[in-house]
């Protein structure tokens, strides 16, 4: 048995000390006698100059802390300036990402409804501040998770974590699957389509912005193919159908104190803007039915960002938006995109890389 030891000629580190006798402990559990006075002299040698305590292996069921106790307890995160490592920099935003809870939300149609939520709670660290307790975003929000959620709730999750954590700005973020029952186009089936929804509270120097996302799924019919397959049937009697595929628009709006916006509002306003939403029950009649909605309202990446645009600008609910817009092709092996935004809310020069991938809906 080869082991890598200190020279045995000076007194041996701690950590030398508590490394080699792991393995001498790990070697006594099944050296027979005789094997351990065979070891490399310097793992004896530490072995006579070092008294290692027993520990317990059971876990201790009984054990209870009090505060005394939890005082003696270290708290790195916390700790002093000295601590900190890398560039002694405030941070903008940090906290956790996707811890899941149900939440009850107040639906315009259907009354309370409990969702399961992913949430993301962060707040600004200023420079010379090791850390922040992760946890106590986590206990500030379960304080106000029983209740039925609305933005005033949010506001005041946002004010107690604040408080608890010494910071100035601060986040919330909701997101969750939004069940709305839709009707077939002919049929009279109906079944839920499931709306990807985030609610977002924002606070940066003072100011709060209560913010709204939507992922808004429809179907995209190109103009140009259309024209180009009714030119093959009227000069050639040519049989040729237009390309269409699965569009995906993520709508954000800023909130004005003008009246309350649902959610069942908002998507009411993007099916106004552009109708072809995605189906979920459907019979024969419906699939044909689609097929005229889709020639009767065939549009480009363009239109369609300018289209969902026109019904948020006249909402006086509504303040700053941005409109993303991708048309995942059935033509092209690339997508179709587009970026609106109105205000300064949502001007930004630099996009996420991954943005755009981030519209795909799979289900």
């Amino acid at each position: 048995m080869n082991v890598h030891t200190p020279e045995i000629d000076r007194k041996p580190s701690r950590e030398e000390a508590a490394e080699a006798l792991a393995l001498l402990r790990r070697f006594a559990d099944t050296a027979q006698d005789g094997e351990i006075d065979a070891l490399d002299p310097a793992i004896a040698a530490l072995r006579d100059g070092v008294v290692y305590p027993e520990l317990s292996r059971d876990y201790p069921h009984g054990f209870s802390v009090d505060e005394a106790y939890r005082d003696t307890l270290p708290d790195l995160q916390n700790g002093p300036a000295s601590l900190i490592k890398g560039e002694d920099r405030a941070i903008q935003h940090v906290g956790i990402s996707n811890f899941r809870l149900p939440i009850r939300y107040r639906s315009r149609d259907n009354g309370d409804l409990t969702l399961e939520t992913s949430v993301t709670g962060t707040v600004s660290l200023d420079a010379g501040k090791k850390g922040i307790n992760m946890s106590r975003i986590m206990r500030s929000f379960y304080a106000h998770a029983e209740k039925t959620f609305s933005f005033e709730v949010i506001e005041a999750a946002l004010d107690d974590y604040k408080t608890d954590l010494g910071s100035f700005d601060a986040r919330i973020q909701m997101r969750l699957s939004f069940p709305m029952m839709m009707q077939s186009l002919r049929s009279g089936l109906s079944g839920y389509q499931y709306y990807d929804i985030a609610l977002e509270l924002v606070e940066t120097a003072g100011v709060r912005r209560k913010i709204l996302h939507l992922d808004y799924v429809y179907s995209s019919t190109c103009p140009c193919s259309l024209e180009l397959s009714e030119h093959a049937r009227r000069e050639r009697g040519q049989l040729a159908t237009p390309h269409s595929q699965r569009s995906v628009a993520r709508v954000s709006v800023e909130l004005t104190e003008d009246g309350c916006l649902w959610f069942e509002d908002l998507i009411d306003l993007c099916r106004k803007a552009v109708a072809t939403e995605t189906q979920v029950m459907v019979k024969r009649e419906d699939e044909q039915a689609f097929a005229e909605l889709n020639a009767a309202n065939p549009i480009f990446v363009e239109d369609a960002a300018r289209l969902f645009a026109g019904q948020l600008q006249a909402d006086p609910r509504i303040g700053d938006y941005r409109v993303l817009a991708s048309h995942q092709e059935s033509l092209h092996s690339h997508d179709a995109v587009s970026v609106l935004t109105e205000g300064t809310t949502f001007a930004n020069e630099s996009l996420d890389p991954k943005l755009f991938a981030s519209l795909f809906h799979v289900g």
